[in-house]
């Protein structure tokens, strides 16, 4: 028990000074998110306290920050408009319906983690992942340039002069501190004390510059300050739980689900490459769902993985689950205890260990290797990339997968071939090499004679696999093909299971395969359970 509790504290320090650096950069983020939505501030920071804690206590990956995001924002706008057009003005019916929604999107969450859907991000390409950390890199920095604007008469534009160079500045510094200062000692979270630099500057300095509080105010909030969340009893007396309601909330509980998961599972695997350790997927699913019905409950938007506080979190330190329950309890402490210092918090300070974030989240390996690597997987990297920063991650890695898919296929389809040779008493023997499955389904078939051949065919499947249904449908109609030539076809090595859907699929099969086979090669293929001894034992 000792050896336990002394392994998890020897990293509580860098764990609890990350936390409290994830927890000030949470802030404008779920603020702004909670913009983007189209609600109030205190129902992004609820958010990011509720999903932040659950995640970083259930979770499957110790060290990764969950919370409101702008991925999901985007996609809760039309429906918060479309809720609010449904009751009176006033009545902001679109933020319960944003609540049934959020839990109906933790249900879906739940059930790909019960039934273990979270383990098919391995089938995503690496080109895919690095297209996405691209693209999501490009997608913070612009979103950073936000920033920079100032209300003016009612509009945001962009700031100008000394107000302007005051701002870069400070950007400037707080990049300048979190690049120098591992140089000198990597004992103190650089980020941290980036932001207490630079907030002292402004505050002791008394500089006019936008501060937490100011961007809140000029978003249409009152401030940071609140209470504890409470349960929402209005979510099931204003929206009718009743089948026109499902309708309206079940895609975007849907699209809100699957967005979330792969942003969710994606940043899951870039901290495990960083940190060279594997989190659960599955387990994750299962805790993002509930963590989002909680949420839903408790009046908060929902949310997923975000992928730059993780890796501020990851960068400054913080590697168990202790940082993310930091993070989480320090920002809950914010919006009850410290809402006044908060606000003073200048954004540039943010908004340079943003950029920071984004330089170290910029695969700028990419750039190297773009030479090296096939034209087509530069293709769905560039691809991903941009689909990402124009449209959302869900319809790129989708899109980049798919991609990556046909281009398997078709890569994999021209490699079915035919070697041909004829045995002493005229049977015409066929050994097919490489895969048949859908897309090699036309190169096989145009391998074969049935006019001109023998009478006696065999055709060898021993260095060839079966994949799907297309596969078996091809070999039915070829022996549906030489039978009505008149011609006898034999099929030799196939594996158990064509051979089980073979039989299945026609009883003539049984005459047709050859079931009593001498090839080592084909023994070896249906029992890799044969290698169980030791390579020594082996006559080579």
């Amino acid at each position: 028990m000792t050896e336990f509790i002394r392994k998890r504290a020897a990293n509580a320090k860098n764990d609890i000074l990350s936390g409290l650096t994830v927890a000030l950069a949470l802030v404008p983020e779920a603020v702004a998110f909670a913009f983007v939505a189209g609600v109030d501030p205190l129902v992004g920071l609820y958010a990011a306290f509720m999903i932040g804690l659950i995640t970083s206590v259930f979770g499957g990956r110790p060290g990764m920050i969950s919370g409101a995001t702008g991925a999901l924002a985007v996609v809760m706008v039309t429906l918060v408009a479309k809720g609010n057009s449904m009751g009176t003005e006033g009545e902001q019916l679109g933020l319960y319906y944003l609540f049934a929604t959020v839990i109906l999107m933790g249900v879906i969450q739940m059930l790909a983690g019960i039934f273990k859907l979270g383990k098919f991000v391995r089938l995503i390409p690496h080109p895919v992942m690095m297209g996405f950390v691209n693209g999501l890199a490009i997608v913070i920095f612009l979103s950073q340039l936000g920033m920079f604007k100032e209300t003016v008469g009612g509009e945001k534009t962009w700031m100008q002069g000394s107000q302007l160079y005051i701002m870069i500045g400070l950007v400037a510094l707080t990049m300048a501190i979190m690049y120098g200062l591992p140089k000198l000692t990597k004992k103190l979270p650089e980020a941290l004390i980036a932001i207490l630099v630079v907030s002292a500057i402004v505050i002791f300095g008394n500089l006019d510059v936008a501060t937490v509080g100011s961007f809140i105010r000029d978003g249409g909030g009152e401030g940071l300050k609140g209470g504890l969340p409470s349960f929402q009893f209005d979510i099931f007396n204003k929206v009718p739980m009743n089948w026109e309601t499902i309708k309206f909330i079940g895609p975007y509980a849907l699209i809100l689900a699957a967005i979330g998961l792969i942003e969710s599972l994606m940043t899951l695997n870039l901290i495990d490459e960083l940190t060279e350790t594997r989190g659960n997927s599955n387990k994750e699913c299962l805790a993002q769902g509930g963590a989002n019905i909680v949420t839903g409950l408790f009046g908060g938007m929902g949310g997923c993985a975000m992928i730059g506080q993780s890796l501020i979190n990851i960068k400054g330190g913080g590697r168990t689950r202790l940082s993310g329950i930091v993070a989480a309890i320090t920002l809950l402490m914010f919006i009850l205890f410290a809402s006044g210092l908060i606000e003073q918090v200048p954004i540039a300070a943010l908004v340079g260990v943003m950029f920071m974030v984004v330089i170290g989240t910029f695969a700028w390996s990419s750039f190297r290797i773009m030479n090296k690597i096939p034209r087509a997987d530069l293709f769905v990297l560039v691809l991903v990339s941009g689909l990402t920063v124009v449209f959302d991650l869900a319809i790129a890695v989708i899109a980049g997968v798919i991609v990556s898919a046909l281009v398997f296929s078709w890569e994999n389809a021209k490699r079915i071939r035919a070697r041909k040779r004829m045995k002493d008493d005229g049977t015409k023997v066929y050994e097919i090499w490489g895969p048949l499955f859908f897309g090699s389904i036309t190169a096989f078939n145009e391998k074969f004679d049935a006019k001109n051949d023998p009478q006696n065919v065999e055709i060898d499947f021993v260095e060839a696999r079966i994949s799907d249904h297309s596969a078996l449908e091809a070999i039915f109609n070829l022996v549906n093909k030489y039978e009505a030539e008149g011609k006898s076809i034999k099929l030799k090595h196939l594996s158990t299971d064509c051979k089980v859907l073979l039989y299945k699929a026609s009883p003539k099969f049984r005459e047709v395969i050859v079931e009593d086979v001498d090839d080592p090669r084909y023994h070896l293929a249906e029992n890799p359970e044969a290698f169980t001894k030791p390579l020594s034992e082996y006559k080579l």
